[in-house]
């Protein structure tokens, strides 16, 4: 049976990789890690995989800005394989670290089909320091992004200095009319935060927390999918456990609403190039 190949990029400040390997193993990949000098030498490529993952961390130590020298490093040495990859129909997801890095390059939002200008930003918080937290995201549930498909609402935790989503209000509107504002940050029950903190950590312009392309196929978030791994990983496992057990029902027997989103594309390719 043919595996769906997603590789995770490692090195130079970036981490999340044992975490997300792990997710997209869970959501059946095959997940390869390897360190972005691979990828820029040609020792291995990018054709070879079919979902590409810029996890989080703090890639060149974001002395540049969040996500600046890794989309720099990447458009100068494999700027066409990266729009040779998108035009194959393949997927790609930024988390936090990641995230900034696809706006840097372009990718995202690649509004008119180009994916080469950039024309949003992911900048400092508005509360002025870091925020290590969890997170309440409701879904559009009209966008295309194929990694949210059946998603409505989930919780994930954020860790970020540079968070804060902004753009001019043209390009907001944009992406708002093109649904593809993915993810917005909310309260428990889906209502929009209306940049309130902390429900939204950082100031995010129309509290967006993730945004995808006009395919759908290319998707940036700041909040970490990937530490939604077990039931465990959620602050309020304990009390859903005694819950579920007055139910009569065992806990951890459903995949949790982070590896759903990662089987979501795994699932794309699947049905795409199978």
């Amino acid at each position: 049976m043919k595996k769906v190949n997603a590789l995770i990029l490692t090195g130079f400040g970036l981490n999340c990789d044992d975490e997300t390997a792990h997710a997209f193993e869970l959501a059946g990949a095959i997940a390869h890690k390897e360190h972005i000098n691979a990828l820029i030498s040609g020792k291995i490529k990018l054709e070879d995989f079919h979902i590409l993952a810029l996890g989080g961390g703090f890639s060149w130590g974001d002395d540049h800005g969040g996500g600046v020298i890794q989309a720099v490093k990447m458009k100068n040495h494999i700027g066409a394989d990266l729009l040779s990859f998108v035009d194959q129909g393949k997927l790609i997801i930024g988390i936090c670290n990641g995230f900034q890095a696809l706006v840097n390059l372009g990718l995202l939002p690649g509004l008119d089909n180009d994916y080469t200008k950039r024309s949003v930003s992911v900048t400092y918080n508005d509360c002025g320091n870091f925020r290590d937290q969890w997170v309440h995201v409701a879904a559009n549930v009209k966008s295309p992004c194929v990694f949210t498909k059946d998603i409505s609402i989930a919780d994930y935790p954020v860790r970020h200095g540079e968070g804060k989503f902004i753009a001019d209000l043209s390009v907001i509107n944009t992406l708002v009319a093109n649904h593809q504002v993915v993810f917005q940050y909310a309260d428990n029950k889906g209502n929009p935060a209306k940049g309130e903190f902390p429900l939204n950590p950082n100031g995010s312009i129309e509290d967006i927390a993730g945004i995808c392309d006009p395919t759908g196929r290319i998707f940036g978030l700041m909040p970490h999918p990937e530490a939604f791994n077990h039931f465990t990983n959620h602050p309020d496992w304990t009390r859903e456990t005694q819950l579920l057990k007055r139910q009569g029902k065992t806990p951890g027997q459903e995949m949790t609403i982070g590896i759903q989103l990662f089987k979501n594309g795994v699932d794309y390719i699947k049905d795409a190039f199978f």
